[in-house]
């Protein structure tokens, strides 16, 4: 077999000499890539090689594991919630598997391509390796296989249908209550043993005390009154038992539900932005609200219900084969045709609920996204046109439910007929029992309570197939959260990142959004204190390399450091609580100005919030408010001028003290005089910090050390302003441009009756 060309890159690898260790004497190394990422998705580097020899292919592992190929074995790569996972698995198990970041997925593409080869050379089946011409996945770049559009690498059902097994899964969250629910499950027996006690005794009332009472013997007053007082006995401890048991499990089901509320908030919260990026808010919400409050309604009610009833029907079997086999059987006759009926809905209803779900996410996305935006709604007139938008997302969501309505109406009805047609039966059977002296009327009374408790029951755990497919579909929406993980995972031995002097090296950086190159080849070194000035056309990638810097997503290749150390070394909360950033739209949250301020320094005394207020000059206009410091900010800021939303964004950037300053557009967005005002609050801000601005205005950045021009994602120019002016280069022409523009607009604003004035002023 042909090998691969090794890069240098690969050979400098951290564990390439720990892999050349396993390599035997006569072994070739035919292919290598490296991997990332340890099994808790922490950074550590790892090398995978596969070599050849004369006993044949080995797939190596710089951490000592060993297999040799054998026909079967597959290396496949999924993509797993934005993270990759490379699986080395045969007809039977998965042998191994290694997670890794996008960053690496090219390499293993090509490890996986020189493994398909070799299984071929083992099998005499030699092809060609994928020429420059072969048609390649446009997200993977992975070679598609002929006449197929379908890259098997990428490929995953979006929507596979939710198994009720999921609910299993919950059982993470109830163990910290397993002693509760043992307590709640022996009174529950208790309470389920206790209704059992009252059929039981209706034979002796039958047999001993009323039917001899109509031929004429006495009644025997004393074993009357000890048969009722069981009966009332059983009906208080029942009663007893069933308050405390229901009690204790509704308490514990409440708090699963809080508890899987917040694991699923806090793993959200931990999750990169590429995540929230195809997502729309309103279906995050019905899954982290509605969901987890029907998986609690489950546990608390419904589940309870199941277990008693499964009690129920096993204890009440016991019972009746005791008193009589053949009658007993006799009553299970509906049984195999309900098992029947609740298999045959059982799947329509679990697709039918999970879909039901997606499209009441859908619903809450129209509210989420009309609501926070009603000031733009009303101010183009577009209220018919959100309520048709609502009117047709609740019309598909009705459609839906009518649909799945179909199947669940004649569910219930049919097993309703099962369970009358099943106490003809015993009917039936008891009578040509009693009339070849077979059993008691005592015995057939006796039969017909239990049968009454059996067969209703048996109907309440036929129509919990609902709600248990519904909670089903619940669980699955909320795991697919939970299983997701975060393609800016922590290293497993993160570096300590207590100070930060701002120092900042992005070396060989490359970064592309699926198949998209957005940055190429990025070489830039930012010293301590210094302001750069990112500028450039739209699209030209300055916004994604500061997303890179705060590392909301991680490089592809290459590395960004500060202060020497890998950014993919610290850990994120470490690492980011240096950086101050002010955005172009600063968002405020419902709260107090003070809580704001301090969003990013909860334990900011009020002296420091006003300090931090004063330097960027949002004290006076905080004065004039109602309640000064303690007014109230509505959602999103409302009540407050732009103007005044960005100094309260700078003074919450002014609290933290950030050694690292990142300024996206940060005064793009209000009038000159409150510009001026920003101006000088972001003069404090910057001052002894490395900062990196953004600006549309590019007269904003002549302050800066130096101007980083961008274009088409790669740096075109570096300098100060007036030394790229000179140069008459990508900035000069962005210079002169805004230049122009600005001159047409001052002289449009000009109003004189005379027009040879009027073009002189624009000239």
């Amino acid at each position: 077999m042909q090998p691969l060309p090794i890069s240098d890159t690969l050979r400098q690898h951290p564990q390439w000499v720990a892999a050349q260790a396993h390599v035997k004497p006569g072994e070739n190394v035919v292919a290598a890539a490296g991997v990332d990422l340890d099994a808790q998705r922490r950074f550590v580097p790892g090398l995978l090689l596969l070599v050849q020899g004369e006993a044949g292919f080995r797939l190596l592992d710089a951490a000592g594991g060993a297999w040799r190929l054998a026909p079967g074995q597959q290396l496949k790569m999924q993509d797993q919630g934005g993270l990759g996972l490379l699986e080395l698995s045969d007809a039977h198990q998965r042998l191994a598997h290694w997670p890794f970041t996008l960053g690496e997925q090219l390499g293993l593409q090509r490890l996986s391509e020189a493994f398909e080869r070799a299984l071929e050379e083992m099998a005499g089946q030699v092809h060609a390796p994928a020429g420059d011409d072969a048609e390649h996945c446009p997200t993977c770049q992975a070679p598609l296989p002929p006449d197929s559009e379908e890259c098997p690498t990428c490929h995953r059902e979006l929507h596979t249908p939710p198994s009720t097994w999921v609910l299993l899964r919950l059982w993470r969250f109830a163990k910290p209550y397993q002693g509760q629910l043992l307590l709640g499950f022996l009174l529950m027996l208790g309470a389920t043993g206790a209704t059992l006690v009252a059929p039981y005794l209706t034979m002796p009332l039958m047999d001993d005390v009323l039917i001899p009472f109509q031929n004429g013997q006495p009644i025997d007053r004393m074993h009357v009154a000890l048969l009722l007082s069981g009966l009332f006995g059983a009906a208080l401890v029942s009663w007893g038992l069933g308050w405390a048991k229901t009690y204790i499990l509704a308490l514990i089901s409440e708090r699963i539900a809080a508890d899987l509320r917040t694991a699923t908030f806090d793993h959200l919260l931990g999750l990169s932005l590429e995540y929230f990026g195809n997502k729309r808010t309103g279906d995050l919400m019905a899954r982290i609200g509605s969901e987890t409050d029907r998986i609690s309604v489950f546990l608390s009610l419904h589940a309870l219900d199941f277990i008693t009833d499964v009690l129920m029907l096993a204890m009440t079997a016991t019972i009746l084969f005791s008193i009589h086999p053949g009658l007993a059987l006799a009553t299970l006759v509906p049984l195999p045709f309900i098992a029947w009926l609740i298999h045959l809905v059982r799947d329509r209803l679990r697709t039918g609920f999970e879909k039901i779900d997606r499209v009441w996410g859908e619903v809450t996305s129209v509210l989420a996204d009309t609501i926070p935006g009603i000031r733009v709604v009303k101010a183009f007139a577009q209220e018919k046109r959100e309520a048709n938008r609502f009117k047709e997302a609740n019309a598909n969501n009705l459609a839906v439910n009518d649909k799945l309505n179909k199947t669940w109406s004649l569910f219930g009805p049919t097993v309703g007929l099962m369970t009358e047609v099943g106490l003809l039966v015993v009917w039936v059977t008891g009578i040509w029992l009693i009339s070849h002296q077979s059993i008691t009327v005592g015995v057939l009374t006796a039969f017909l309570a239990y049968i009454g408790r059996f067969y209703g029951r048996l109907d309440s755990m036929s129509r919990i197939v609902s709600v248990t497919q519904k909670a089903a579909a619940g669980a699955k929406r909320i795991f697919d959260i939970l299983d997701h993980v975060s393609n800016v995972p922590d290293p497993a031995q993160p570096v300590p990142f207590d100070q930060a002097k701002g120092a900042l090296s992005l070396q060989g950086v490359h970064f592309r959004y699926g198949s998209r190159a957005v940055i190429k080849r990025l070489d830039l070194d930012i010293r301590p204190g210094e302001m750069i000035g990112l500028v450039g056309h739209s699209g030209s990638g300055k916004s994604t390399l500061v997303n890179l810097i705060c590392r909301f997503y991680d490089v592809t290749e290459g590395s960004i450091k500060i202060d020497g150390v890998d950014l993919r070394r610290i850990k994120v909360a470490d690492y980011r609580r240096h950086i101050g950033l002010v955005l172009q739209e600063p968002f405020l949250f419902f709260g107090t100005i003070a809580e704001n301020i301090a969003y990013g320094k909860p334990g900011a005394t009020r002296e420091e919030i006003v300090a931090a207020a004063r330097a960027a000059h949002a004290h006076e206009f905080i004065l004039r408010l109602p309640h000064g410091y303690d007014s109230l900010v509505g959602e999103r800021g409302q009540g407050l001028s732009g103007g005044e939303r960005q100094r309260i964004s700078i003074a919450r950037a002014l609290l933290i003290d950030p050694a690292l300053l990142i300024l996206d557009e940060a005064t793009s967005a209000v009038d000159t005089e409150t510009e001026k005002e920003i101006q000088k609050a972001l003069d404090n801000l910057v001052k002894g910090r490395t900062t990196i601005a953004i600006a549309h205005r590019l007269s904003t950045l002549r302050k800066a050390d130096r101007l980083v021009v961008m274009d088409r994602g790669e740096i075109v120019e570096v300098g100060p302003h007036d030394e790229l002016i000179e140069q008459k280069g990508h900035y000069w022409r962005l210079w002169e441009a805004q230049v122009r523009r600005v001159d047409q607009e001052e002289g449009e604003i000009v109003m004189t009756p005379n027009p040879h004035q009027h073009v002189e002023a624009s000239a």
